[in-house]
């Protein structure tokens, strides 16, 4: 129980009780009136087994979030270096200074409109926003604050790029105009929608020319300058990926002209063997390419976007290319892309239509006389 005593007749109000550990705690109030609603509210959270130490949340922010990062052990070494940018970019000169516990609701609002006025992308915001409050969150689990200060603040919405889809004539005209020794790796990223890294990942033993599919498992990340093999992004990014039958004979000759015969051969390089580098490839390869085909500014990404396009246009289901892309879920494909199945809703009316006409001729009741 928590009790309240005056010593004097001007002295402050003053609460006692016990912690959980059975240590003897005191707060002192100006009015009667506070204290009664703190030691109301210290009984409760004491009998309900919410109680939060106070000492605990005066960690300065700057500190806790050197804690919090420790503790990410589920993230890959890429994922990892952009969480430590936006934390140490975009939430520590804002908050590293304060105490855990003194980070207010109105505090994280007035954050978010600071950086949205300062010209930040609504990405950049959400992500920053994000990240503080997924620290927030670890520390209301450790006991040190008692509610997330993230909670309820609004965020901008987050715009849509516009993305851009090559035709089967442009993906093409792009291959043949790339080094040869890189043309499968457009086609494989075209009509397999392979991310840069899981190509770069790509070795021998994972191709399947007899079934016509290749085996994403590993992926090549660059982090600072040095380049690590670890697991694909996600569990969904784990998959089979089937080839057209065409794109499965260029993968043949590109093997049999500029892979070694191990297992554990990479099936793309550089022209000396090493490991594909996003940016000397696109600065060596990747760009002359695209000047070459008339094909302006393209990101070697937007062959994903292509990839789903083409899986659209040939009639391939939404979940179907959801598991083939590795997306999270049909939802994030429908969200999207759903715009793509657009023109497909034309087609319904006229193939119902062509069932119609082939039913049996409709029989006709004779009337009696």
């Amino acid at each position: 129980m928590a009790s309240i005593t005056r010593r004097s007749r001007r002295s402050a109000w003053l609460v006692r009780y016990r912690d959980p550990t059975g240590r003897v705690r005191n707060s002192s109030f100006r009015r009667r009136v506070d204290a009664e609603r703190f030691a109301n509210s210290v009984e409760t959270e004491l009998a309900h087994g919410t109680w939060t130490d106070p000492d605990r949340g005066k960690i300065k922010v700057a500190d806790w979030a050197r804690v919090w990062l420790r503790s990410k052990v589920d993230l890959r070494a890429s994922s990892r270096t952009r969480l430590d940018s936006i934390v140490r970019t975009h939430v520590l000169p804002e908050f590293g200074d304060y105490a855990l516990n003194r980070v207010g609701n109105s505090d994280v609002r007035a954050w978010v409109a600071s950086m949205i006025a300062s010209g930040y992308s609504p990405a950049t915001v959400r992500k920053s926003f994000h990240a503080l409050s997924q620290m927030m969150r670890a520390a209301v689990s450790d006991r040190r604050i008692t509610f997330n200060p993230c909670l309820d603040v609004p965020l901008p919405a987050e715009r849509q790029e516009e993305q851009r889809f090559l035709s089967a004539e442009e993906v093409e005209h792009l291959a043949a105009s790339i080094d040869d020794r890189f043309r499968t790796l457009v086609l494989l990223a075209a009509y397999g929608g392979l991310r840069f890294g899981e190509l770069g990942g790509l070795r021998r033993s994972r191709v399947d020319l007899l079934r016509g599919r290749v085996i994403v498992a590993e992926t090549l990340v660059e982090v600072d300058g040095a380049l690590t093999f670890g697991a694909p992004k996600t569990k969904q990014s784990r998959r089979g990926v089937p080839l057209p039958r065409p794109i499965v004979t260029e993968l043949e000759h590109h093997l049999a002209e500029y892979v070694a015969p191990a297992p554990d051969a990479l099936v793309f390089t550089g022209p000396k063997g090493g490991c594909l580098r996003r940016t000397g490839f696109s600065r060596s390869w990747w760009r002359p390419a695209l000047e070459r085909a008339g094909l302006g500014t393209l990101k070697f990404h937007e062959l994903r976007h292509t990839f789903v396009a083409l899986w659209v246009a040939a009639g391939a289901h939404p979940k179907e290319i959801s598991i083939r892309a590795g997306h999270s879920s049909v939802a994030f494909t429908l969200d999207r892309y759903g715009h793509l199945y657009q023109d497909a809703e034309f087609e319904v009316p006229d193939r119902l239509a062509a069932l119609l006409a082939s039913r049996p001729a409709r029989h006709t009741r004779a009337k009696s006389g």
